[in-house]
Formats: structure tokens, sequence, C-alpha cells
């Protein structure tokens, strides 16, 4: 007879309510076309009106104002590029990839590259043996004290709120997304050469008529915006306190889902221009809902309704959390971890 010590780990079965998740997956044409028309008229209306205040000589205040907006939209656009990834804006593969390819172009993101990425964080979610590719970098407590003193210090600064939604999305966007990743396939360096070729041209042409200042001076401060947005929104999802991690034997991907991705709850405004995402948590257990349809899911299923809600307000405490501290089971500061030193 096996004794129970060395019986393997079994992870418990998915529950029976998550068949009633799939009836949300189903896209609806007419809802995305819709979102794609009210969403992509008003951004590129605010880029002209943003080059018109700068090539008219207005201060530049006004086209910084502008730019917020304008910034709001990009981040629901990319919204539409991640449903794309996921094959659940439209029905039809070709209708996502074209989608996912131009909104990739807008948003300064290689679409199958991102796919390819993304789909990884969606099957590691929460899992602390498979971290590192398309997630945040988090580091367990062990892990940063067993770091030298120069990588430690590193690690310190990435994690500063002013490197890690300001400098780092800029580099991410701007920089790092125009070289193939490490685990990039074929189509993802295809789809790195396409963006950054439709790129050039966007900006050669923007030169031959705007002029580049004039371009820089409208594009930059928007994906700038969009891109800090954008990584603050992707941290506070799966970073926050309470937040469920766990080793390979142990993890679940059901638990990683409804303890590991945040419920979100931000303004009617807030989550017009972020897709509903902020129902991060359905949409890690059921990834092909489409963000129109996350809410009627929410509404519908009581099970979803029992996650405890993460506010705005609340939010701003995962601006602390720094480190995964595995006999505490929660995320702890790097002023936590001083103090756990002291008393050891």
């Amino acid at each position: 007879m096996v004794s129970e010590e060395t019986q393997p780990t079994r992870k418990p079965s998915k529950p029976d309510w998550l068949k009633d998740l799939m009836p949300y997956q189903k896209a609806d044409l007419k809802k995305s076309l819709w979102q794609l028309t009210h969403t992509l008229i008003p951004y590129f209306a605010l880029l002209v009106w943003m080059v018109y205040t700068v090539q008219q000589g207005y201060s530049y205040w006004l086209t910084l104002a502008l730019a917020v907006p304008a910034g709001g939209l990009l981040v629901r656009i990319f919204i539409f590029f991640h449903d794309c990834g996921h094959g659940s804006f439209f029905a039809q593969r070709w209708a996502n990839t074209l989608v996912g390819y131009i909104t990739g172009i807008l948003t300064f993101t290689p679409y199958e590259d991102w796919r390819h990425a993304h789909g990884i964080h969606h099957a590691a979610a929460g899992n602390l043996d498979k971290r590192g590719v398309g997630d945040v970098l988090t580091l367990t407590v062990a892990e940063y004290l067993a770091l030298p003193r120069l990588q430690r210090l590193g690690y310190t600064l990435f994690r500063n709120p002013f490197i890690m939604f300001g400098l780092g999305p800029a580099f991410i966007f701007l920089l790092s997304s125009r070289l193939p990743g490490k685990r990039t396939t074929a189509a993802g360096r295809r789809s790195v050469f396409i963006t950054n070729s439709a790129l050039l041209v966007i900006i050669a042409v923007s030169s031959l008529t705007i002029g580049l200042r004039t371009y820089l001076l409208v594009q930059l401060p928007v994906i700038l915006i969009a891109a800090g947005m954008g990584v603050w929104l992707f941290y506070v999802q799966h970073q926050f306190v309470g937040v469920y991690w766990a080793r390979q034997e142990t993890w679940d991907a059901v638990r990683a889902s409804l303890e590991g991705s945040s419920y979100y709850r931000l303004p009617g405004v807030l989550r017009w221009f972020t897709g509903n995402i902020g129902l991060h948590h359905i949409h890690h257990l059921r990834p092909r809902i489409p963000n129109y349809n996350l809410q009627a899911c929410y509404d519908a299923i009581p099970e979803v309704r029992a996650v405890k809600p993460l506010t705005l307000r609340a939010s701003l405490a995962s601006l602390r959390l720094n480190l995964w501290d595995e006999t505490a089971q929660r995320l702890v500061s790097f002023s936590d971890l001083r103090r756990m030193r002291v008393k050891a």
C-alpha cells in the first residue's frame, strides 16, 4: 500500500459551473465592427487635432491634453488586439489575424510574437515554476536574497514604480518589441518584420507630409501614455494583496484564474477605455470570451461574482509589493523583507 506521504498530489477537478461560461465565447461580428468604428474614428480624429495644434503653434500643453484621451483610446485598441490574439474578437481566424496585425501596428506590437508569449503567460499565470515569459518578473524572497549585490540592486530598481510604469513601458513598446523574443516562432519573427516595416513606412510618409518633428510630438506622448496605462493594468491584474501563487505540484488553473487574476472594479469610463479587462478573473477562466461579453458573463454567473473586487484605491497598495514570500504565501515589500530580517 502506498503511504499517504508518498501519494502524488492530486489536483482538484474543474468545477461543473465552468461550462456555463462557454456561451459567452461566441463572437458577434456587429459588436466587433461597432467597437472598431467608434474607437478608431475618434482616435484618428484626435491625432489629426493634435497635428493641427502643433502646426498652428498652439501651446504644447494643449497637445498633451489631447494625448490623454488619445492614449486611452489606444489602450482600448490594444484590447481589440488582445482579443484577436485569443481568437475571440471575430469568429474567423483570418479576420482576427488581419485586425490583429493592423491594431498591432497602431500599438507598436508585433501580433504573432506577442500572441505566442501571451499564450505562455495564460498557461502559467500564478505558477512559480513557470515564470519569465509574458509576465512581470517577480522573484521570491529566497531568490532575491541569493542574488549578488549588484543584481539585487538591479531588481530593486526594476521594481521602482517610476521605472516600471515610466521607463519600462517606453522600453517595451518602443525598443524591445522591435526585436523577436527568446522563444519567438517563425510566425513571430515574421510579425516583427512586418510591424517594423509598417512603422518605418508610417514614419517616412509622416516625415514627407506633416514632418518628422510633428509626428514625434504627436505620436510619442500618445504611445507613452497608453504604454504606461497598459503596463499598470497588466501588473495589477496579477500583483495584488491576497494574490494566489503556487509551485507546479500544487498549482491549480481555476484557482490561478479566480484568485491569481484580479477583478479590478473600475469606474464606468475607465471600464470602457479598458474594454472590461478588469474582469480579468473571467478572462483567465475563458480567454475566448470577447471583451464585449465579459460583463454579461459576470452578471450571469454567481461563482465569478463571488470574487472580491479590487478597487482603484485599494490597487495602489500593489505599488509596494515586490517579492513573493513562500513561507507566508503572500507578496511582500522590500520594507517588509528588511523588517523580517531584523526580527530573525
